[in-house]
C-alpha cells in the first residue's frame, strides 16, 4: 500500500501541523503517515484526513495487489 500524504501536503504548501490542528489527530500519527513509518491505518484516521484536504480515498492511498508467486 502506498499513501500519498506527503506529496499532497508538499503541493499544497500544507504542513503536518496544519493537518493535527485541522483534524485532531496527533501530530505523530500525522508524521508516521507522513513518513510512511505506519503500515496500518484505521479507517477514521484516513477518513478525517481526506476531509480536510478534501480529497477521494484513493487520491491519498494507493493499493496494489501482490503477484501469485505463479504469476511470476
Amino acid at each position: 500500500m502506498k499513501n500519498n500524504l506527503s506529496m499532497i501536503l508538499g503541493s499544497r504548501l500544507i504542513s503536518i501541523s496544519d493537518v493535527s490542528d485541522n483534524t485532531g489527530l496527533s501530530r505523530t500519527t500525522v508524521t508516521d503517515i507522513y513518513y510512511k513509518r505506519a503500515n496500518d491505518f484505521k479507517l477514521s484516521t484516513l477518513e478525517k484526513i481526506c476531509d480536510f484536504l478534501q480529497i477521494t480515498l484513493s487520491e491519498l492511498v494507493e493499493y496494489e495487489p501482490q503477484k501469485n508467486k505463479e504469476d511470476k
